[in-house]
């Protein structure tokens, strides 16, 4: 019998998230771990603590700061606002896609009290870092992609996302919807997610523990920093139907930003979506070859977006080491690229953002279809 294994290299216990289990990690995991390791060595670089990513922090925190203070003390007109909130908006998704995101995954710094404050970027952003922590280092990258235990793919009943999700008949309509469902996931966050999670101990159909003492004073400290300076600061300078126009505009711009990223890593076409095993035996494949093939990179030849996305258009190198920078993804990327080639692993890349987006929509329009799906694994 094949030896089996739990969970990611990321640094989290699974016991509390699921007994679903992956084959023991193979030689094609085994020669991926040995060549990163020796790029690190040859290079002489360190996985964390690069001097370029504290100073993307603070053009990122500093571009957020400006944008913000703008749409507080200077925009006078319309136009003005509109630009500030959009500003503001991707300014906030930079944060989300590279400080936090990092940090978050111990990815950031190799102090642990340096990744705690980075990852607190989240909680300035309005969702919580402790909720966070469970429904994406653990649920997500665990088992991307599949139905159940993958809380990212799970929009049931607005949208289907999967090949496991029921079909209703509004669904043939998604790829046309759906886009007014992402604008809406920051205020999902701010509001309701997180609270919900909370009260519950549960992301989905998974459990996580309940947030308490100071556990669950941060979370209930970080959405009240947040919504002080994103809603009551402002309402003691502006008029509240501007404020809410403000907070609604600019919530639409990150919430749109964040998830059409996100979503253009899994829910394409190339993209594998991996059922359960109905026999309650492991998956067929290992943990590493399943991140591979139910991940799809895009647009890595695009050095501004890579920077802006935070090496997140690089899924295949995150979702297999997670707790390197990201500013190693490019590099990385090759190696993991030409050991998927010599272990006949699928490794997929769309060549740019128009391409992902393509991919993205006919995705949705074939799972909006009543037609059986043969091809899906």
């Amino acid at each position: 019998m094949p030896r089996l294994r739990r969970g990611p290299e990321s640094g989290y216990t699974l016991s509390q998230a699921t007994k679903t289990k992956f084959l023991e990690s193979g030689p094609f995991h085994q020669a991926l771990k040995s060549r990163v390791e020796g790029y690190f060595q040859e290079s002489g670089r360190t996985k964390r603590d690069q001097p370029a990513m504290y100073l993307k922090t603070a053009v990122l925190l500093g571009w957020f700061a400006a944008s913000y203070s703008f749409l507080l003390f200077g925009a006078d007109h319309a136009l003005e606002a509109v630009l500030g909130c959009v500003s503001l908006g991707l300014a906030m998704a930079g944060i989300g896609f590279s400080i936090q995101h990092d940090a978050n995954h111990g990815g950031y710094s190799e102090r642990r009290s340096v990744n705690r404050a980075m990852s607190w970027t989240l909680d300035l952003l309005g969702a919580s870092s402790y909720v966070w922590s469970w429904k994406h280092n653990i649920f997500h990258h665990s088992h991307p992609n599949v139905v159940g235990l993958d809380a990212d793919i799970d929009i049931q009943p607005f949208c289907r996302i999967a090949p496991g999700q029921r079909l209703y008949p509004a669904h043939r309509f998604q790829h046309l919807y759906i886009w007014m469902l992402y604008g809406l996931l920051a205020v999902k966050w701010n509001f309701v997610d997180d609270f919900k999670d909370v009260i519950t101990g549960s992301v989905g159909r998974q459990k996580m523990p309940r947030p308490a003492g100071w556990k669950l004073a941060g979370v209930l400290g970080g959405k009240l920093f947040f919504f002080s300076w994103a809603l009551l600061l402002p309402l003691l300078l502006h008029a509240w139907w501007q404020v809410v126009l403000g907070y609604a505009f600019t919530s639409f711009v990150l919430g749109v930003t964040l998830a059409t990223v996100f979503q253009l890593a899994h829910c394409v076409q190339e993209a594998d979506f991996p059922e359960v095993p109905t026999t309650g035996g492991p998956f067929p494949r290992e943990w590493a070859v399943h991140q591979v093939e139910t991940t799809v990179d895009f647009a890595r030849g695009n050095r501004v977006l890579c920077w802006y996305l935070g090496g997140l258009n690089f899924q295949v190198v995150h979702h297999l080491f997670p707790r390197v920078c990201h500013l190693h993804y490019p590099a990385l990327s090759r190696l993991v690229e030409e050991t998927c080639r010599e272990h006949g692993v699928r490794y997929r890349v769309q060549t740019s953002v128009r391409e992902a987006l393509g991919s993205h929509v006919n995705w949705l329009k074939r799972m909006g279809r009543p037609e059986p799906l043969e091809s899906v694994s």
